[in-house]
């Protein structure tokens, strides 16, 4: 990725975190990043690309994190799944998340401007969650199932929080799945 265009979508995520999306537009958010529209376009094509390119950049800062965990032993896979909750379930980060599953909802139907983020949605978390097990003695058919189903129920959680404002009752379930997750691991 080009400097200018890295630094355009450092700032873009920064903004968006910050401010939210609300009814942005192309212009609106150029000014705020102290550029102009065209270079937005000129570098991600389009509001909508720009906007999975600030998904995929979220993802990915979430995914070094997991990934940063490496194979110490000390960190069991329940430590893990908490740390990762509270990471995934941190307020300043709900912008994203909405726009996450904005943007996914449009990829589901088929919108072409969105359909680059279906791209890896789900296999880009399994590798490092994988990777953990295995560093923790978890067979590759099981680590991978238990990987698998690891992003559906966090992507759920978050789901659910962000559409019912029930922290309580949602940190409660990730709590459970938590503890639930290891025994899953514990093969």
């Amino acid at each position: 990725m080009s400097e200018p265009r890295q630094r355009l979508l450092d700032a873009a995520v920064d903004h968006l975190a910050a401010h939210g999306l609300s009814d942005l537009s192309l212009r609106q958010l150029a000014a705020a990043l102290g550029t102009s529209h065209r270079m937005l376009i000129y570098h991600f094509g389009s509001k909508e690309g720009l906007l999975v390119e600030v998904i995929r950049a979220v993802e990915r800062r979430q995914r070094e994190a997991f990934a940063g965990l490496g194979p110490d032993e000390a960190v069991s896979p329940g430590d893990a799944i908490r740390r990762m909750w509270r990471r995934f379930a941190d307020p300043a980060l709900a912008p994203h998340e909405r726009l996450f599953f904005e943007v996914y909802g449009q990829a589901l139907q088929g919108r072409t401007h969105a359909l680059p983020l279906l791209e890896g949605i789900v296999e880009s978390w399994l590798e490092p969650a994988v990777r953990f097990a295995r560093d923790r003695g978890v067979p590759e058919e099981v680590a991978r199932a238990d990987a698998r189903l690891g992003v559906a129920v966090m992507r759920g959680l978050l789901l659910d929080l962000l559409a019912t404002g029930d922290r309580q009752g949602v940190d409660a379930a990730a709590e459970r799945f938590a503890a639930a997750y290891e025994t899953l691991t514990a093969r």
